[in-house]
């Protein structure tokens, strides 16, 4: 399975390196990745599609606890694009 991770982080020089870390643990593959600077020049938006036979929500705990992700919000991408917010 496919879900679409999209996500607000604060700016830092490694939080894209500790979230890749978590979906790696977390037995996830990381697909394709986007990021881009929000508006305040503060934070960073992240978009990334990861896959597995894993459910979802083992990833999503995990990155939740990260203390740089701001909001995090998974759509799983072979059920008609509902999101699951957290």
């Amino acid at each position: 399975m496919s879900f679409q991770l999209h996500m607000q982080c604060h700016k830092q020089p490694d939080v894209v390196e500790r979230i890749l870390r978590v979906i790696r643990h977390r037995g996830f593959t990381l697909d394709e990745m986007n990021m881009t600077p929000s508006n305040c020049g503060q934070r960073i938006e992240l978009l990334m599609i990861v896959s597995s036979t894993r459910p979802a929500h083992l990833l999503m705990t995990q990155v939740q606890k990260l203390h740089d992700v701001v909001t995090l919000k998974c759509i799983d991408s072979k059920v008609d694009s509902t999101a699951i917010s957290c």
